[in-house]
């Protein structure tokens, strides 16, 4: 929906019910989104380009504020668009205006920086004990994450190394047979 204020991006709300005033004028009964710097918290590190809260904030409006149409995904549906086009947006929260509260009002977190997933950012999978990690935080930039065929994150790594050294060195049949050898002459 066209702001006030041109230099600001459209606002986004869901459409609940269209009905006509007593002009015979459609107006709109409308569900705001906010988007995160719009909240009692503002944007954070987590927070997608593209994300949004369905807040419990409705209002009417006049149907002529309406610019075009977009669509909100659900958190788990947008992660798998293969491409995200400009009238793509993301909800995984529903924002309580009055008291700045949030819905769920706690989420899974990631990578040993422990935030929550932000879909903008890559993510590398540890092949050991499955965690999600940010390549930033693992030492390496995006370049050398994105050519990665396999990945151990540090504490796999040295677990994985551990294990190797309490294994016996393999011996080689000869060595072996040159042992029994001896054993043998004595």
């Amino acid at each position: 929906m066209r702001p006030s204020d041109a230099e600001k991006p459209p606002y986004v709300a869901r459409v609940e019910r269209i009905e006509a005033d007593h002009r015979g004028s459609a107006r709109v009964r409308v569900r705001w989104y906010y988007r995160p710097e719009e909240s009692a918290g503002g944007r954070r590190q987590f927070h997608g380009a593209k994300e949004l809260f369905l807040s419990d904030h409705y209002d009417v409006q006049s149907a002529r504020t309406i610019e075009g149409t977009c669509v909100v995904h659900s958190f788990k549906s947008y992660t798998k668009l293969e491409d995200v086009g400009p009238e793509d947006y993301f909800c995984r929260f529903e924002y309580k205006a009055a008291t700045g509260g949030f819905t769920p009002d706690r989420v899974a977190v990631y990578c040993k920086c422990e935030m929550p997933y932000n879909p903008d950012d890559l993510m590398v999978q540890c092949e050991g004990c499955k965690d999600w990690f940010h390549p930033t935080c693992m030492g390496m930039t995006i370049e050398q994450a994105k050519k990665l065929e396999h990945f151990l994150c540090s504490d796999c790594s040295a677990e994985d190394a551990a294990e190797k050294s309490l294994k016996p060195f393999p011996v080689s049949p000869d060595s072996e047979l040159k042992v029994e050898a001896k054993r043998r002459k004595k």
